[in-house]
């Protein structure tokens, strides 16, 4: 198959997806295909027509995830032409000439299903979930509403859309970005002073923010192919919580998968992450982020639909424990991925 890995763009989350990407590109070629590997952002300056058959190693500039999120503006400011358009040189062209695109992106450049839409209109097949339901879980305020009115467990929280008027509130708590991801943009504040200081540096993101009760617990992420729910990972920080820089740098969390932990307390997980999946209309796949406290109540806190592929990413962990390689997962994503342009 022809296919094009597409990665980058305009996300705090760009380094993250170009990772993911290259994993992706790696594996993808050592199954034999014809793959290019795309910044959707920088595009590709080349021969268009000559990209699949060029030879070229598309990976070999690929750094390694830094410990902090991009500079996005001075990112914009590179670009030849000064054009700030998403798309960047040929990228339509190269997709629209592949078997299907592997979607590598992260956080608002290709979660939020703006990019998926764009794709449907011209009649470009993709990996991951439709537009809607990307938008759907992309946005927390949205999806937590959503959570609610299907029973689902999440933590409470409350939305602001203006930084001047910040409600007293029972600390800590959680401050949050609504169409953010690898917690850029998440703080934990436990005085007044972080509070005041983490929403203001939450609004230096966009202009929508959640503060939400801080559930002190275990940590624990599930994956959902299909709509069936593979091993669960826990996750433990050793320092602080899981943010950009554990998430990110091996050897700053411990993961176990499967988790170690009661058959009752897996069930709930896994149906909670399952009617999650569901209860935002998400197809092909998906990884659920949970919170369980002291009792067991299990807190749903997001739903990830192009969760990470990097070297350190979760589903590709859940996938081994279930005997499955990277490269196998890969093939996997892209045959039920195809399966929603044939219903």
């Amino acid at each position: 198959m022809k296919i094009v890995v597409l990665a980058g763009g305009l996300s705090t989350e760009r380094d993250v997806s170009l990772s993911s990407g290259c994993q992706i590109y790696k594996a993808l070629k050592s199954n034999g295909h014809s793959v290019i590997l795309l910044d959707i952002f920088m595009g590709f300056e080349g021969d268009a027509a000559t990209a699949f058959e060029s030879g070229r190693d598309w990976a070999a500039e690929i750094a390694p995830v830094k410990e902090t999120a991009p500079d996005i503006e001075k990112l914009k400011a590179s670009r030849k032409g000064g054009s700030k358009a998403l798309f960047g040189p040929n990228v339509l062209e190269l997709c629209g000439a592949a078997d299907i695109v592997f979607m590598a992106l992260h956080g608002d450049s290709g979660e939020n299903g703006k990019v998926q839409a764009a794709f449907d209109l011209f009649g470009i097949k993709y990996t991951g979930t439709d537009s809607l339901s990307s938008a759907l879980a992309m946005d927390k305020s949205i999806a937590k509403q959503l959570f609610i009115a299907a029973g689902i467990n999440t933590p409470k929280s409350v939305l602001l859309t203006s930084k001047s008027d910040v409600p007293p509130v029972k600390l800590p708590c959680v401050v949050k970005v609504c169409n953010g991801g690898s917690s850029v943009g998440v703080y934990i504040a436990k005085t007044e002073a972080e509070y005041k200081e983490a929403v203001e540096k939450a609004f230096s993101y966009e202009n929508k923010v959640l503060v939400e009760e801080f559930v002190k617990g275990r940590e624990f992420t599930d994956g959902v192919i299909e709509g069936v729910a593979l091993p669960i990972v826990q996750i433990e920080p050793k320092e602080g919580f899981y943010d950009y820089k554990n998430k990110y740098q091996a050897g700053s969390t411990i993961e176990t998968c499967p988790a170690k932990i009661t058959k009752q307390l897996e069930e709930k997980i896994k149906a909670a992450a399952v009617k999650v999946f569901h209860t935002l209309g998400i197809k092909t796949y998906a990884r659920i982020d949970f919170i369980v406290d002291a009792n067991e109540d299990v807190f749903c806190l997001e739903a990830n639909t192009l969760p990470g592929m990097t070297p350190t990413s979760l589903v590709p962990q859940e996938a081994a424990a279930i005997g499955k390689s990277f490269a196998e997962l890969c093939e996997w994503i892209i045959e039920v991925s195809l399966k929603k342009y044939k219903a």
